[in-house]
């Protein structure tokens, strides 16, 4: 059965412990956590190793970030010299975030309480670079959270001080994303059965207005049933085509090619010959060297994507 994957960005050393603990958390709810220090992220050699884990952050499910004392290390086009208090850089922790940030994923920040306090101060000495802050170790952690508190959605923020309140708070986000998730079901399905009968209905319409323009300017046998046949013919296209708009696997695929409209993935999806030649397509969309094959027929989606054939009127792939 999938899980969700849970990508827990935050620096190490100063926080080693408590991302110790929220990885006991979160695996006692049968989660999936990625932690760089646990080997959970699969390094590319061909790339820096900062740009593993932003990849790695974009294909997780929900992205936790904890923002202690420490900045973190530059990533790896801004390597150098140790950096100085006010000197502003990019750093690998940061670097994550908007990755996750880019990709939609679903954020949940927790922040020091000691630090959002020497925040506090910061804000209204920006330009005054001869002050010493107890807590933090550089201006960029205040300029990060900042930038944070500044998006206008997918920034929910907690304060925290121990490990303790960070596991109270997140069972009690995820626990509402469940109960939205159900409602919002409940809601597509009263919604998707709506659209099912204006959709028939307007085929119907079409269909019927199609016969009569017919009958009203021919008298032809033959015309007549080369018309009902045409119509039969759209009729069932477009029942096809509900079916597949409606199925959630056709809607992710859609969305993972670019595919403007489900017209035109259903037409790509038609022409596809084997579930091979779908995982190259995707590899090559996201550069990625993956054996999706085999990663696909080991959980639902090959399940889900021989449903799509099934609605298509083509074979099973294999």
């Amino acid at each position: 059965m999938a899980k969700p994957k849970i990508f827990l960005s935050s620096t190490y050393y100063d926080l080693k412990h408590i991302r110790s603990s929220i990885e006991g958390f979160i695996e006692t709810l049968g989660y999936d956590v990625t932690l760089s220090e646990k080997g959970g992220i699969a390094y590319n050699p061909d790339i820096p190793l900062d740009e593993s884990c932003y990849r790695e952050a974009k294909n997780s499910d929900i992205f936790v970030l904890i923002i202690g004392g420490r900045y973190g290390s530059p990533r790896s086009e801004e390597k150098g010299d140790k950096k100085l208090f006010y000197e502003r850089y990019e750093s690998v922790t940061k670097m994550e975030f908007e990755s996750a940030l880019a990709k939609e994923i679903p954020l949940y920040i927790l922040i020091d309480k000691s630090v959002k306090a020497e925040y506090e101060t910061f804000k209204n000495n920006k330009e005054n670079k001869t002050i010493k802050y107890a807590h933090v170790d550089s201006v960029n952690i205040f300029h990060f959270i900042e930038r944070i508190l500044n998006l206008k959605r997918n920034n929910p923020v907690k304060e925290f001080e121990n490990h303790t309140e960070i596991e109270f708070w997140l069972k009690a986000q995820w626990a509402g994303m469940f109960q939205e998730l159900i409602r919002n079901r409940k809601e597509q399905a009263e919604i998707s059965e709506l659209s099912n009968q204006v959709a028939e209905l307007s085929s119907l319409n079409q269909t019927l207005k199609s016969y009569l323009e017919e009958i009203v300017t021919t008298t032809s046998k033959d015309k007549g049933s080369d018309l009902i046949k045409r119509e039969e013919e759209k009729l069932i296209e477009r029942r096809k085509l509900q079916k597949f708009k409606e199925h959630k696997m056709a809607i992710n695929l859609m969305d993972s090619f670019d595919y403007k409209s489900m017209e035109e993935f259903m037409d790509y999806f038609e022409k596809v010959k084997s579930l091979k030649e779908l995982a190259n397509r995707m590899n090559k969309v996201y550069g990625n060297d993956i054996d999706l094959v085999k990663h696909w027929k080991s959980n639902t989606v090959f399940k889900q994507m021989n449903e799509l054939r099934d609605i298509i009127g083509k074979p099973h792939f294999k």
